[in-house]
């Protein structure tokens, strides 16, 4: 079905990297949303007006906050698509993050109304008629809902689109949910025991729960989030494929949306090249990596001695010695500054966030080390976390 309504509704759809053929995905899953949720919202509704039950009405709700949701979703995706201007350089994609966090709020507003009129229920029951018609509205919502988690999925990972994959977990949530009202309408129906305020606060608590996960990582999207790994795997490919390139280091990536992705990186080269051949093969990599991987990419070259045997080996031993204290340490911009009563070994040290010894400690813990190899080596390190 969903491939089916791809085809229907949207032209050149493989076509990723055209922005209208993403809004125009975007489009179908707010709209495709929007139409279920309202239908679904109107037969709970009803349903749960004729049975009384608390935890069918308020799924009922949920259903018209989704709606709503997808009315946010497909606004975002109108603004996302405006060109850059003067006053937003980079773009308005980020705006779908506003969104995502949107609708996080307003499905925490519904679990916490939920929770709320269920726990009120415990102290004041009221009576239940659970009919065959609620059964039946109940189970087609869990596979509507099941169906629609899978359609958001798709189209959210296809177009890497936040709020349509917040749109999907919170379609699951609703899945699980609907599933569970639905066996409390089952007990009370079969057995006569009125579980249906305690499903409603278990209902209310995975929907509070999937808000806090959406709210969570829509606020590490807008707060500045590590690189996705095959992202910088692919910036790092690319660049590996020219030999004139020896290493790479003091990657930046900024996320400034879907398809708005920009990147910064040193490009450590032979100073002994020609510096126009080294600038061509740098213009190479960038513009590559803009077509291949839509990344925007400003490479930095660090022209390093390679035919100076003693600064080769020097550059060898100060690794060696770095990675005997941590195997995730890393050294880069070596440079040999020789003296009359000492010789600075002048470099950078990368350090994962992961270690948690201070700049100082891990400068003090290098400079120990080399003092051994060599009493007349003084380090001017630089640390460069990562």
């Amino acid at each position: 079905m969903t491939s089916f309504l791809c085809k229907l509704f949207i032209k050149n759809g493989d076509d990723l990297k055209n922005p209208a053929v993403r809004r125009a995905y975007g489009t179908l899953a707010s709209v495709v949303g929007i139409v279920t949720n309202i239908l679904l919202a109107f037969f709970k509704l009803l349903a749960g007006l004729l049975s009384g039950a608390i935890s069918v009405t308020a799924d009922g709700l949920n259903n018209l906050s989704d709606a709503g949701s997808q009315v946010v979703s497909l606004i975002s995706f109108k603004m996302s698509a405006k060109p850059a201007d003067r006053d937003h350089p980079f773009g308005h994609a980020r705006i779908e993050y506003v969104a995502s966090m949107i609708v996080s709020f307003l499905i925490l507003l519904v679990g916490f109304e939920l929770l709320k009129e269920s726990i009120a229920k415990i102290f004041t029951p009221t009576e239940t008629e659970v009919s065959l018609l609620v059964i039946i509205v109940l189970s087609i919502s869990v596979l509507v809902k099941l169906w629609l988690a899978i359609f958001n999925r798709t189209v959210g990972k296809r177009i890497s689109s936040s709020v349509v994959c917040a749109t999907a977990t919170d379609s699951l949530s609703d899945a699980i949910a609907t599933a569970a009202v639905l066996v409390a309408a089952l007990i009370d129906r079969f057995t006569g025991l009125r579980t249906d305020a305690y499903m409603g606060i278990a209902v209310g608590s995975l929907i509070f729960v999937a808000g806090i996960r959406i709210l969570n990582d829509t606020k590490n999207s807008i707060l500045g989030s590590a690189p996705e790994p095959e992202v910088v795997e692919g910036i790092v490919a690319i660049t590996k494929e020219y030999p004139e390139v020896l290493g790479i280091h003091d990657m930046v990536v900024h996320n400034y949306g879907p398809g708005n992705t920009i990147a910064s990186f040193h490009a450590e080269v032979d100073g002994a090249v020609n510096a126009f051949i080294t600038h061509d093969v740098i213009d190479t990599v960038e513009r590559r990596l803009w077509q291949e991987m839509g990344v925007r990419a400003t490479v930095h070259m660090d022209p390093i001695v390679t035919d100076d045997e003693r600064v080769s080996a020097l550059r060898e031993t100060v690794r060696e010695v770095v990675q005997g204290i941590d195997a995730r340490l890393g050294i880069h911009d070596f440079r040999f500054v020789e003296g009359m009563t000492h010789s600075n070994l002048i470099f950078d040290v990368s350090v994962p966030f992961e270690i948690k010894d201070t700049d100082e400690q891990i400068k003090r813990m290098i400079s120990l080390r080399i003092s051994e190899v060599d009493p007349n080596y003084f380090v001017v390190i630089t640390v460069d976390r990562q």
